[in-house]
Formats: structure tokens, sequence, C-alpha cells
């Protein structure tokens, strides 16, 4: 069997690779056309061309930046909280202490600035009916509460559309709310034995 080696000329068979050259030489030099070519389509000396080979990925680089800044200029007005960035003071929600970026949340449910209000009010006379070892912690856990919400509504001042510190301070008002009720409702058993 023989076989065909690309110039129309029949050859012994190839059973396996082994048979086959390790080498084929072209049948004329390519390189000096390839040079050629180069330096026609890149003139001028090696730096030149060196320049050449790095303007597309650094004209490529510049547009990607100015593109990003582009978007940046116009999207920071589409951004919550963005436009200027003077800093107005914090005011509070009267009975809550809340900063003016909770003010809506709670003032729409009146429940909770009342229910607040009427829990505070009996706080004290809770409070003398609990054992004094308890007293003394649940008093400790309502100042690490409301030193929390002091440090949250001042970050809140700083930062009032940081919707990480809004949650943190709704969370520290339900934690409140949770530990008044709890006391209402132990001062209302210890009443009743």
């Amino acid at each position: 069997m023989t076989s065909s080696n690309g110039h129309g000329e029949r050859g012994p068979a190839v059973t396996s690779l082994r048979d086959l050259p390790h080498s084929i030489e072209p049948p004329r030099d390519l390189w000096p056309q390839i040079e050629a070519r180069l330096k026609a389509e890149i003139p001028g000396d090696g730096r030149a061309r060196r320049a050449a080979r790095w303007r597309g990925p650094v004209l490529a680089l510049a547009a990607t930046i100015a593109s990003l800044a582009v978007g940046i200029w116009i999207g920071r007005d589409l951004l919550p909280g963005a436009g200027p960035r003077t800093q107005q003071p914090v005011a509070a929600v009267p009975g809550t202490g809340a900063p003016a970026a909770l003010r809506a949340a709670l003032r729409s449910d009146s429940r909770y600035v009342e229910k607040r209000a009427e829990l505070l009010r009996t706080l004290e006379s809770r409070l003398a009916q609990l054992p004094p070892e308890s007293r003394a912690n649940v008093m400790a856990s309502l100042e690490a509460i409301r030193q929390s919400m002091r440090e949250l509504e001042a970050a809140l001042g700083r930062d009032p559309s940081n919707a990480l510190l809004q949650e943190l301070l709704v969370n520290t008002y339900q934690d409140e709310m949770r530990v008044l009720v709890a006391i209402h409702e132990a001062g209302a058993v210890a009443g009743e034995i």
C-alpha cells in the first residue's frame, strides 16, 4: 500500500507514526516574505513596532477607564441617597429618638409609639416589683440597648441612606420593645402572686 505525500508523488505505505518523517522541510523559505510584510505594515525600527503593538491595548484600557468615569458621573444621581453631600441635622421622631431616616417607617405605626410610651410610664413600677438581682440585670440590658441606639442614630446622622444601619436600628428598637414587654409581663405576674 502506498500513500501520497502531498505533491502527487507516491511513497511507501505508512502503517504507524514511526513511519512518518521527523521533519519536513518546506519547498521554499517563508520567513523573508513574512518579515517583509511585517515591515511593510509596521514602518520604523523595533521601538516603533513595539509601540504599535502596545497601542491597541493601551487605547482599549483608556476607553474602558473613560467609559467607567462617564458611567459613574451619570449614575451618581441615580443611587439612593444621592444628591448634594451637605450634612443636614437629623431630627428625631417624637417619643422614639429615631433619626429622620426612619421617621416615615415609625410615624406610620402610631401603635408602636403609644405602646412604647405606655411601657416606659410603667417601667419604674414594674422594675420595683422585680428582685434586686433581676432588676440590675434588666437595667444593664436596657442601658446596653439604649447605648446601641445612640451609636446607631449618630452613625445614621452621618450616613442617613445606609440601609444596614437603618436595619440595625430597627432591630435595636425591637430588642428594646421585647425587653420592655418582658418587664411588663414579669411585673404583672409578680403583682398577681
